[in-house]
C-alpha cells in the first residue's frame, strides 16, 4: 500500500510538471520513459453524460493502473482530476466526472497513469464541447441541498471520525458534486443518514450514486427510504457504482432517512444523493 501511494505521488508530481511544460513529450523523456496510454486502453476514451457544466470520462485499461486526467480550455490544460473509482489501489475500470465547466465551451483533455510496475503512460490530447447553457427551475433543484434549506439531522458515522463537511463527511453526499463523497467508518449494511427538508414536499424522483473501493468493498447494492411517519419505500437496487441511478417515486414527507439494505460491507457511503419534487403548500 505504501509503495503504491509513493508511486501515485510520483505520478501526480511528474505529470504535473509535464503538463506545465511547453513540450510535454520532450519533458517526459527527460524525466522517465513514457508509453502511449492508447496501447493499454482497450477502447477509445468514452464521453458520457455531457451537460452544459459537466461530463464523465470513462476508460478500461488492459492492466491495473492509477490514473489522473488533465483538462482545460487550452492545450496547456491547467486543471487535474483524479479517477473517482481509484480507491486505495490501481485498477482497470476508470471514471472521472468533471464539474464546474463553462457551457458551450471546448475543452482539451488527456489521461495519464502508472501501472503497478512503475511504468508511466500518457494519451494523446483530445477535445470535447459542453452543451449550451441549460435553464433550470426550482422543481429540478435537489431538495436535500442545504442551499434549499434542508438540514442533515443524523448519520451512522464518518470515516476517521472527521467533520460532517470534511473529506468524507456526510454532507458530501448532498452537495450535488460527485467528486466528493460520504464514507462511513465500516458501517456496511448499517450505514444511514437522515435529512430534514425545508418543508413538507411531494417527491417524484430519487437519485443515488454509491461509493465503492477497488478491494470490492464499500458498494451499496440496495437502499430504503423511511419518512418521519415510518413509511418505508424500496428497496431500490443499484446495479453498480459507475454512475448514479434514478428512481421514480411518489413520496410526501418532510424528513427522509436513507438506510443501506444490502452491500458488500466496509466503508459504505455515497457520492451523491438527491431528491426532486415540489413543496406541499
Amino acid at each position: 500500500m505504501k509503495s503504491l501511494l509513493l508511486l501515485f505521488i510520483l505520478l501526480i508530481t511528474t505529470f504535473t510538471g509535464i503538463a506545465a511544460a511547453q513540450d510535454s513529450t520532450e519533458a517526459a523523456t527527460r524525466l522517465v520513459p513514457v508509453f502511449a496510454a492508447e496501447d493499454v486502453i482497450n477502447e477509445s476514451l468514452q464521453l458520457t453524460d455531457i451537460s452544459d457544466t459537466s461530463v464523465q470520462l470513462d476508460a478500461t485499461t488492459s492492466l491495473p493502473m492509477a490514473c489522473v486526467f488533465l483538462y482545460g480550455e487550452t492545450p496547456e490544460f491547467g486543471q487535474m482530476a483524479l479517477d473517482s473509482l481509484m480507491g486505495a489501489a490501481a485498477h482497470q475500470e476508470h471514471a472521472i466526472i468533471l464539474t464546474g465547466l463553462e457551457p458551450d465551451t471546448e475543452y482539451y483533455y488527456r489521461v495519464q497513469g502508472s501501472d503497478e510496475a512503475g511504468n508511466l503512460y500518457m494519451s494523446e490530447t483530445y477535445t470535447f464541447r459542453t452543451l449550451p447553457e441549460i435553464e433550470t427551475t426550482a422543481t429540478t433543484s435537489n431538495l436535500l441541498s442545504s442551499d434549499n434549506g434542508a438540514a442533515l439531522i443524523g448519520y451512522s458515522s464518518v470515516y476517521g471520525d472527521g467533520p460532517v463537511d470534511g473529506q468524507y463527511g456526510a454532507m458530501n453526499a448532498l452537495d450535488d458534486d460527485p467528486l466528493t463523497q460520504w464514507s462511513s467508518a465500516g458501517d456496511g449494511d448499517d450505514a444511514w443518514l437522515e435529512v430534514e427538508l425545508e418543508q413538507r414536499s411531494r417527491i417524484n424522483e430519487v437519485v443515488f450514486w454509491t461509493r465503492a473501493m477497488s478491494n470490492d468493498t464499500a458498494q451499496i447494492y440496495s437502499f430504503t427510504i423511511t419518512t418521519e411517519t415510518g413509511e418505508v419505500y424500496g428497496p431500490f437496487e443499484l446495479p453498480n457504482a459507475e454512475q448514479s441511478y434514478t428512481f421514480d417515486v411518489e413520496i410526501v414527507a418532510e424528513r427522509l432517512r436513507f438506510d443501506v439494505e444490502s452491500s458488500n460491507g466496509g466503508n459504505t457511503g455515497a457520492l451523491d444523493i438527491a431528491v426532486y419534487g415540489e413543496p406541499v403548500e
